[in-house]
């Protein structure tokens, strides 16, 4: 069985680079991704999905380096799970954790970001396979 999910959306924090006890790199962010739409009454309508996303080893340290919250990126990854839980008001929620097989940066947003002074990386996609490949190349 195969599984295969694609996401465009903003970050919602900075990413957070940590290193597992055998020295692997792993980056987490949270994900928004939103859909906008006009209803039957000409209302317009939006519904925002977060998503915590990890990525490993030498894609995790990019990400790390390039990317900063409000930076909208592209995501192929794989659900690991999703954790339900009830907020305040009663409604059932859920937390849908993905790993990220490939990253790309789509653009900067947030001006007066220090990240943005940097170079900006090429628009290759970065594939967690593909990373030792390219690993001059960070997006």
């Amino acid at each position: 069985m195969y599984q295969q999910l694609i996401l465009i959306g903003n970050l919602g924090n900075e990413p957070e680079l940590r290193y597992t006890a055998s020295g692997v790199a792993v980056t987490s962010f949270n994900l928004a991704v939103s859909k906008r739409w006009t209803n039957a009454e000409g209302q317009g309508q939006d519904k925002t999905t977060w998503f915590h996303v990890s990525t490993w080893r030498r894609q995790a340290e990019i990400a790390s380096q390039y990317l900063a919250k409000g930076h909208r990126v592209m995501i192929v990854g794989e659900v690991d799970m999703a954790r339900p839980w009830t907020d305040r008001d009663g409604n059932l929620r859920a937390n849908i954790e993905v790993t990220a097989t490939e990253l790309k940066l789509m653009e900067n947003r947030g001006a007066g970001n220090p990240r943005e002074a940097e170079p900006t990386p090429s628009p290759d996609a970065v594939s967690d396979e593909a990373t030792e490949e390219k690993s001059n190349v960070p997006f």
